[in-house]
């Protein structure tokens, strides 16, 4: 089902009614995980029966559930029901062409945000990241398998660590940070294309270079759509009153906000530096073409007097003073000659050459 059915189809539907995100994927079922810690205490479980869920999270340790799909109704309402999520927050989370958000419920916090990264082929991909934290839990929920969740899962294991030793809320801010950290690598691989392309401006291969800028300024587009909201839901977040979030914790949240700021100052000068690279691109191809007429221009001139003595000595007239003259043909050529000269030492004298 394309994006455009799926939304025509929700907005026919009634509050709060989940709707799957794309087809099945190429996996036998959606994994639930659950990493459960205390500063003493670790143990992962990769394939938690959804029907479990009360005995796998208990009171006297910290969580960490991720769900690594969002076609299967079932298990997310099961999930749902399980911690009380309203389903106004389920329907937020099947959305994944929302912009990112923040919202604040009676017993847990919620926000959205774009997973974003580059492919080796250097595409562009956006994946929507919804996080749910409760009292001594954390539950993220993502569209397909694979994050960049890992240094946090290694973290978690080292007994030292301060995220092994803080509350769940610390958990919380550090899969924000992960996801907002990994913008600046986005930014580095267009930075990367930005360059590349500016040495290939002045090239002959036209198309393929105007290809590409305009690639990378609808990233970009899609890159400030992703995180211009996000400013907004991080000041949200940080002026919440919520008994979840610790307040010696607020200072990470601070972090993470100069660094969305700092994301969103990058792509701004991007986006002007894309717009001189257009600017830039379509003057090169202006230069390119004012030189080849600038040519044409020279050779149709020097011609044109070449052209005035052939068309004279080339009409059908009886009588030609000069045709009965020994050396004509040869000073009629000696004219050419000195004409086209002449010219040429013009041209180069005017710098037009």
């Amino acid at each position: 089902m394309g994006k455009s059915n799926k939304r025509k189809k929700r907005e026919s539907l009634p509050f709060g009614t989940l709707v799957p995100v794309g087809d099945k994927p190429g996996i036998e079922q959606v994994l639930i995980s659950n990493i459960s810690y205390t500063p003493g205490f670790y143990n992962e479980n990769h394939a938690v029966d959804v029907n479990n869920l009360a005995k796998e999270i208990t009171e006297d340790k910290f969580h960490w559930i991720n769900i690594n799909s969002l076609y299967d109704l079932n298990l997310l309402e099961k999930v749902g029901k399980h911690f009380g999520l309203h389903n106004l927050l389920l329907e937020d989370i099947l959305q994944t062409e929302h912009i990112p958000k923040y919202e604040e419920f009676d017993k847990h916090l919620f926000i959205t945000l774009k997973m974003i990264s580059v492919t080796e082929e250097g595409k562009i991909e956006f994946e929507q990241v919804a996080v749910v934290l409760g009292k001594n839990y954390v539950i993220s929920f993502q569209e397909q398998p694979g994050d960049f969740f890992d240094p946090v899962r290694k973290r978690l294991l080292d007994p030292s660590a301060q995220v092994r030793n803080k509350t769940s809320d610390f958990l919380f801010f550090r899969l924000i940070d992960v996801v907002v950290d990994n913008y600046f690598v986005v930014l580095e691989n267009i930075a990367d294309q930005m360059e590349e392309m500016e040495t290939r401006t002045m090239s002959e291969n036209e198309e393929d270079n105007l290809r590409e800028i305009l690639n990378v300024k609808k990233n970009l587009i899609h890159l400030r759509k992703s995180v211009f909201p996000l400013r907004e839901a991080l000041s949200k977040l940080s002026k919440t009153e919520s008994d979840v979030i610790q307040d010696n914790n607020l200072k990470y949240l601070a972090d993470i906000y100069d660094h969305t700021i700092h994301v969103i100052q990058s792509i701004e000068t991007y986006r002007d530096l894309v717009s001189s690279l257009m600017d830039l691109h379509l003057s090169s191809i202006s230069y390119r073409m004012n030189v080849v007429m600038k040519v044409l221009t020279i050779i149709s001139t020097i011609f044109i007097p070449l052209t005035f003595l052939a068309g004279v000595y080339g009409m059908n007239f009886r009588y030609f003073p000069e045709l009965e003259w020994q050396y004509a043909y040869p000073t009629f050529w000696g004219i050419c000659l000195v004409l086209f000269i002449g010219m040429m030492f013009y041209f180069k004298k005017k710098k037009w050459l």
